[in-house]
């Protein structure tokens, strides 16, 4: 594999050439000086029980890993949270209005977009809803279900990180 840095041959400040490696986790540049240090990207992913146990899964609508399972969650935007962030990736995703998300734990992930990799950060939180009459599949999500936790599959789950969670939660 390719290290992350290579994907960047210009310096993000001046836009110079002279963009070389500094050391295992940046680069310099050589007209301006800045330092680039290539850091994870924050996500966040919602875990949902309704009342009789069960998870609910998404099925996710576009790549990387289309048609396979996933958990509601997303990137973090700039000056959010990630309580605030989990809420609005659910939002987005279910219709679902959350209560409390409780931080979990986190896994690191590799996420490609558009052929660039993407390392990020995923936080797992687990959410409640009061109220499931608005559930809703949208944005990048197909459908929605809920599976009892004994019939959850990791290998059903086609991104690394929410594999790992699910046979963590397990």
């Amino acid at each position: 594999m390719q290290h992350p840095l290579s994907q960047f041959q210009f310096c993000p400040k001046c836009g110079s050439q002279q963009f070389e490696i500094n050391n295992e986790k940046s680069k310099k540049c050589g007209d301006c000086g800045f330092i680039y240090y290539f850091n994870s990207s924050a996500a966040v992913v919602a875990i949902i029980e309704n009342a009789e146990g069960e998870i609910l899964v998404a099925t996710r609508a576009k790549d990387p890993a289309k048609g396979t399972f996933d958990l509601p969650g997303g990137f973090i935007d700039m000056y959010e949270s990630a309580e605030e962030a989990v809420v609005r990736e659910v939002k987005e995703e279910t219709g679902l209005f959350i209560t409390s998300p409780r931080y979990l734990f986190s896994i690191p992930n590799i996420y490609v977009y558009s052929g660039f990799e993407v390392h990020t950060t995923d936080m797992f939180f687990q959410c409640k809803s009061n109220n499931f009459s608005d559930l809703k599949a949208q944005d990048d999500v197909s459908e929605l279900q809920f599976i009892a936790r004994n019939k959850l599959n990791p290998a059903d789950f086609g991104l690394n990180s929410i594999r790992k969670g699910i046979e963590k939660m397990l």
